[in-house]
């Protein structure tokens, strides 16, 4: 019989469960949290009273969402209180009193939250419009219906709250203009143009589409390309093509959740803006890294469990001892979990901060060579950890673009940064001139010694939302 010892590597099931956690976006933390709460009763979360004007949570007596606007405050600090430091049993008692006073500035009232399309747009707009506009906003977008256009007529509107009908359409040309792109159009027509519209801001401008959409809408829905060509002056195949786009990248349902992509351009009916996992800050010449769901929520061990495990007697059953202790050890293993988390993640964002600085400062071209096992030699973790850590996760700049973590371990970023400028530079100087992408090239091969394929300047381009030059 062999009675030599075997040493086997087992992974604890603690262990697997602080990696899930580490691999989890904001959003996604948000959910657990959601489902912990609700099947663990000794763990709680303080809920925050929540403005009736856009949704954002008080502070003391103040809405600071509704304050925001130019009100950044240099006295910003990151307050212990919300600190999110879980695993020490002294922080799972009540916040203290959260007068934080009127003019200090919360970072997290530039994040996107998760809310109904139809409050998100009325806080959105409640930021722009009169007081006196409100009631009418309110009642417009109460009207859309499930595809996401507009179901009563603006002069119905202007009837129901006596007033003229060029109010409700100034209004309802304010919430087309914040409201996913076609949603509350009045008509499909006028949900494609303005998805359109959209895509003209982001540098996309196909030809021939808009003004055949414009003037010729229903002779395009009955397939007159011989009439649309011949009043237009072009052939038939130059309308098809439009047709096409259309067709492609225009979606006349606009509410139902639909995306597209077009030169990579991204585009979608819900128009959700990335929530960011980490907020890099710069306060009185320094740069201050916040990990976000710290400032979202405030968890701890139920009161009424924590004086049950603490008063714990004989006189209990075994099965309600064992109720208790069952449940008041998950939260804490769970608190713990999150709070190793959040540690992780500042310590990769701080030394994130300190090699990436001149970036942070002065932009792409600026931006160290760096590799996730760089990194993680540099701080002490393994390699794995810090790909857990930035994996799908976003970060916010001080001058508030978000950006993923990936971005600081792309070398091409500044390559990019260099096709860019060397396109709009080119345009501004010439209306007629367009790069093509072999020109491309040829510069970066001689002014900045950078040797790369056309087919690698296209991805670029690509991905920097810059039509073909033939397009442009």
């Amino acid at each position: 019989m062999d009675l030599g010892l075997e040493q086997q590597t087992r992974v604890s099931p603690s262990l697997i469960a602080v990696n899930q956690i580490l691999a989890l976006s904001s959003q996604e933390l948000q959910e657990e949290i959601q489902h912990e709460l609700e099947s663990n009763p000794a763990l709680e979360m303080d809920e925050r009273k929540l403005c009736p004007t856009c949704g954002g949570s008080y502070k003391g007596a103040v809405c600071q969402r509704c304050l925001a606007d130019g009100l950044v405050s240099k006295n910003y600090t990151n307050d212990d209180r919300f600190a999110g430091n879980y695993s020490d049993e002294a922080n799972y008692s009540e916040p203290a009193n959260n007068n934080w006073g009127e003019e200090e500035f919360d970072p997290m009232t530039l994040v996107a939250a998760e809310m109904p399309l139809s409050e998100r747009l009325l806080a959105d707009l409640a930021t722009t419009l009169d007081d006196k506009d409100i009631p009418i906003a309110e009642f417009l977008i109460g009207s859309l219906d499930e595809q996401g256009y507009l179901s009563i007529t603006t002069e119905a509107v202007a009837l129901t709250f006596n007033t003229d009908e060029a109010q409700v359409i100034r209004i309802l040309e304010e919430l087309q203009q914040i409201a996913p792109a076609g949603v509350a159009a009045r008509n499909p027509q006028e949900c494609l143009l303005l998805q359109l519209r959209f895509l003209q801001e982001q540098g996309v401008n196909p030809p021939y589409v808009e003004a055949i959409l414009t003037k010729y809408f229903k002779a395009l829905g009955e397939r007159k390309y011989g009439y649309i060509a011949q009043q237009l002056g072009i052939s038939n195949d130059e309308v098809k093509e439009a047709r096409e786009f259309i067709k492609k990248n225009l979606n006349p349902y606009p509410a139902q959740g639909q995306t597209g992509q077009i030169n990579g351009v991204r585009f979608s009916s819900g128009m959700q803006q990335v929530v960011p996992d980490v907020i890099i800050s710069f306060v009185d010449g320094e740069f201050k890294v916040d990990v976000v769901e710290s400032k979202r929520f405030f968890l701890r061990i139920s009161p009424l469990y924590r004086q049950l495990a603490q008063e714990m007697t004989q006189t209990e059953s075994e099965a309600e001892r064992e109720h208790i202790r069952q449940y008041v050890n998950r939260a804490k293993l769970f608190l713990s979990n999150i709070e190793q988390r959040r540690q992780t993640i500042l310590k990769i964002s701080e030394a994130l901060v300190k090699i990436q600085e001149e970036f942070l400062r002065e932009g792409v071209r600026d931006l160290l060579p760096l590799t996730r096992s760089n990194l993680a030699s540099h701080i002490g973790l393994h390699e794995s950890t810090v790909s857990r850590a930035t994996a799908g996760k976003y970060v916010m700049l001080p001058n508030r673009k978000v950006i993923p973590f990936a971005d600081f371990f792309q070398k091409n970023l500044n390559i990019k940064d260099m096709i860019k400028e060397m396109i709009e530079n080119s345009e501004q100087h010439s209306s007629n001139q367009r790069l093509t992408d072999q020109e491309i090239v040829q510069i970066l091969d001689e002014k900045y010694n950078v040797s790369i394929a056309r087919r690698t300047v296209a991805k670029y381009r690509g991905q920097l939302k810059i039509l073909p030059s033939t397009l442009r």
